[in-house]
């Protein structure tokens, strides 16, 4: 243990601390090592303390499970250390201190070589690094939203291992289309370490819980290129809602899904099992004043904050988590207690990482996000260390 002292020893006072369920009043959080080491209301004497403005919340850090880029880079264009360390440090301005970078459709060099490089910065020790999405290629032409259609591939011998060879450098999330994969490719992917979810499928409902029996847990970007609920069709929408046990991600950014539709999905499923992701793209954190950028040939454009390519397909998001709480909080029905849980806990228990992220507590990484309040990002920290 790193002694009293050190650098990394301090104290955060706030008016308000999110613990993870239970928004506290005026507390202390004390760090040492990197980890939270108490949650007191009597401030120690014996190291710094930071305090934060009047109204501030004190907060988990964000964990996105869904970052496609950042900072000018698309993880599909750009996988290499440096690459993936802009993204992540794009991210950490908008109070993500955790994140799955997140490779679209693509073909299967193109995945290698992304898992590749997210094991290099996992070893290089690119802060908040948890592993990597890959969103594809096993997914639906009749769902296909921006993917590219020619990079669909058939699920083959050897996909379940190329998918999973990040092995235990790092987390596997894999989004595929259930009734595109043969019976056992999910068993096979879960087994070998991967989480799996359903996303960009046009399945009526069989297929989908054929896949939970299998071990899928989970629905990528809830209500977005997926099956609907129909009359007598449960549909993708429908599953989701309907079954208790699965997490669903789902983008709070205006664009992607209206506001009652973020209100019936936090009704029905709860902050405990619905958690926001950004589906960012590159234009996240990036200063330049044309930040349109090009996925495999087709300009994508920012118009009034709306990401789409020139035939009005909606192109990822160009939100930060910062801005999905305050979004949820405002305009989804959500209380920020319910929002900041969406984007630290709820993810961090999909992940199976709850038992060091996504809480204040002691014993937990000190991974934590300030915000003003009116939900602006005052700083994050990462193991401890101030990282904005």
């Amino acid at each position: 243990m790193i002694p009293l002292g050190t650098p990394y020893d301090q104290a955060i006072c706030a008016d308000r601390v999110f613990d993870g369920e239970r928004m506290l009043g005026d507390r202390a959080v004390v760090l040492r090592g990197g980890h939270i080491v108490d949650v007191t209301a009597e401030p120690p004497a014996d190291v710094p303390l930071v305090r934060l403005p009047a109204g501030a919340v004190l907060a988990p850090g964000f964990i996105d499970c869904q970052v496609n880029g950042g900072g000018g880079v698309l993880l599909n264009d750009d996988s290499s250390v440096a690459g993936i360390a802009r993204i992540a440090a794009a991210h950490r301005r908008g109070g993500t201190t955790a994140l799955l970078p997140t490779l679209i459709t693509d073909t299967r060099p193109a995945i290698r070589a992304a898992i590749a490089g997210v094991a290099a910065a996992i070893q290089a020790g690119v802060p908040g690094i948890l592993g990597i999405h890959l969103e594809g290629p096993f997914l639906s032409p009749q769902r296909i939203g921006i993917h590219d259609p020619s990079r669909l591939a058939e699920f083959g011998p050897g996909d379940a291992e190329l998918l999973t060879s990040l092995g235990e450098h790092g987390l596997t999330l894999v989004t595929l289309a259930p009734e595109r994969v043969p019976a056992g490719a999910v068993a096979d992917l879960v087994a070998r370490g991967a989480r799996v979810c359903a996303g960009h499928t046009a399945d009526t409902g069989d297929a989908i819980r054929a896949a939970m029996a299998e071990g899928l847990t989970g629905f990528t970007h809830l209500f977005n290129a997926m099956s609907q609920i129909g009359p007598r069709e449960t549909g993708a929408v429908g599953v989701a809602l309907s079954e208790a046990g699965t997490f669903a991600g789902i983008i709070a950014d205006g664009h992607h899904v209206g506001d009652d539709q973020l209100r019936l999905a936090l009704r029905l499923k709860g902050s405990e099992r619905l958690m926001l992701v950004s589906d960012a793209m590159p234009p996240v954190g990036d200063t330049r004043a044309d930040a349109s950028f090009t996925l495999f040939g087709r300009r994508i454009v920012r118009t009034g904050g709306r990401l789409t390519g020139e035939d009005g397909t909606l192109a990822g998001a160009a939100i930060t988590m910062t801005e999905a709480v305050r979004h949820m909080s405002t305009r989804g029905g959500a209380s920020l207690a319910e929002a900041l849980a969406m984007a630290s806990l709820t993810p961090a228990r999909f992940l199976g990482l709850d038992t060091r992220l996504g809480r204040i507590a002691p014993g937990f990484a000190a991974d934590l996000v300030a915000l003003s309040a009116d939900r602006a990002v005052l700083g994050t920290w990462i193991g401890g260390e101030q990282a904005v």
